[in-house]
């Protein structure tokens, strides 16, 4: 399951967050967004995890949990709504 981590203060590195959400379950991937050209955080990113219930039970056990003086924010990811470009 992909879940959305939201509301992420700029010093949170990959490691930290692995590290938070490895009593859940394994952890497939883990990226924080970065802008292209600073490569400074943009504050939130996305946890890929196996299995259903310990997807649940990470959003469950880490919406809201302080990180870098910051509540985060983690629910499942929604697929992103295509809008249309324009010329």
């Amino acid at each position: 399951m992909n879940i959305y981590v939201g509301n992420l203060a700029p010093q949170v590195s990959e490691a930290e967050l692995l590290e938070l959400f490895k009593p859940f379950g394994q952890v497939e991937s883990l990226e924080i967004k970065r802008d292209l050209f600073t490569g400074t955080s943009k504050g939130f990113g996305f946890v890929e995890m196996p299995g259903k219930a310990h997807s649940l039970a990470a959003i469950a056990g880490l919406n809201g949990k302080d990180l870098g003086g910051q509540p985060l924010r983690v629910n499942e990811s929604r697929p992103r709504a295509s809008s249309p470009r324009r010329r």
